[in-house]
């Protein structure tokens, strides 16, 4: 009798086993079926990020005024003195530090 007890423990017991296995795998599935959604509204949401930002640089150039000729040429020759004026002002304050270093 004790034997007959015993089997059907164990019979029970790989019944409930089964079934766990069965509803583990049920789980797995529904988490990967929702993961590849969220990855597939993630890869929505970059698209529209993407051409959003495109429709922004788009707009944004619109709005930019461009120089003519004549402003570019006056905007390059202050650019120039600028620079030379900046690099004579650099090469004097090397050269007096020189001539304080040598004295």
């Amino acid at each position: 009798m004790a034997l007959k007890e015993k089997k059907t423990i164990d019979e029970k017991s790989k019944e409930i086993l089964d079934q766990m296995e069965k509803v583990t795998k049920e789980v797995k599935k529904k988490e990967n079926k929702k993961e590849k959604k969220d990855s597939k509204k993630e890869e929505s949401k970059q698209v529209v990020k993407k051409e959003s930002w495109w429709h922004g640089v788009k707009s944004e150039f619109k709005k930019v005024r461009w120089p003519n000729r004549k402003e570019m040429v006056k905007y390059s020759i202050a650019t120039i003195i600028f620079i030379l004026f900046f690099a004579l002002f650099f090469y004097l304050i090397e050269l007096v530090v020189y001539l304080i270093k040598t004295m």
